[in-house]
């Protein structure tokens, strides 16, 4: 009976675990440096990124592995390499281990939220906490563009970042980072 059970938990992960295989597929990072992972198990050295920074990053493609877009957690560029419209001044730093992290709408393809974390790397710097921005690909041509930017979540956060599916009988994505003590535990409602 547990075997069964097993298997049919299995069966119904296994559609989401194939709609997800590509969007790992693009990396871009450092100094305008990426890799593409190909489906035959190779690498691909990318030098057409435009990001420049030494520590948090990120980028998403669609399920085929086409480049969506990727940030330094400031800016965001499309797949053709241009400042994403309204693409710059995110929150982020690029002083941040995780400046970003790209989180796609469920049952939403064209929604994509980048969650942004800011560091404090002096007295004098400024945290800026914690943000979130929304990506519209259906924007710009395909192009995408950004239609909500920098919306507060917490004002001090850890400059670290992640985001874990739930659970694979709903929808729900975590987007998970340490607060400091006086903020508190704060739950979101799913947006």
């Amino acid at each position: 009976m547990i075997r069964k059970a097993v298997l049919f938990c299995i069966g119904l992960c296994s559609p989401l675990l194939l709609f997800g295989q590509g969007q790992g597929t693009h990396w871009y990072f450092g100094e305008q440096a990426g890799h593409k992972f190909n489906p035959d198990g190779s690498v691909t050295v990318l030098d057409d990124g435009k990001i420049t920074t030494y520590e948090g990053c990120a980028s998403i493609s669609d399920t085929y592995g086409n480049l969506l877009f990727y940030t330094d957690g400031i800016d965001v560029y499309d797949r053709d390499h241009n400042i994403m419209e309204n693409g710059y001044g995110l929150l982020g730093d690029s002083s941040s281990t995780q400046s970003a992290i790209i989180v796609p709408k469920p049952e939403d393809p064209d929604i994509f939220f980048i969650f942004s974390v800011d560091t404090a790397i002096s007295i004098r710097d400024t945290d800026f906490g914690m943000h979130y921005s929304v990506v519209d690909l259906s924007k710009n041509n395909g192009m995408g563009a950004i239609t909500l930017k920098n919306i507060n979540l917490l004002d001090e956060t850890s400059e670290k970042i992640a985001a874990v599916i739930k659970n694979c009988f709903d929808h729900s994505i975590w987007v998970i980072t340490m607060a400091p003590r006086d903020e508190g535990t704060r739950l979101f409602d799913t947006i």
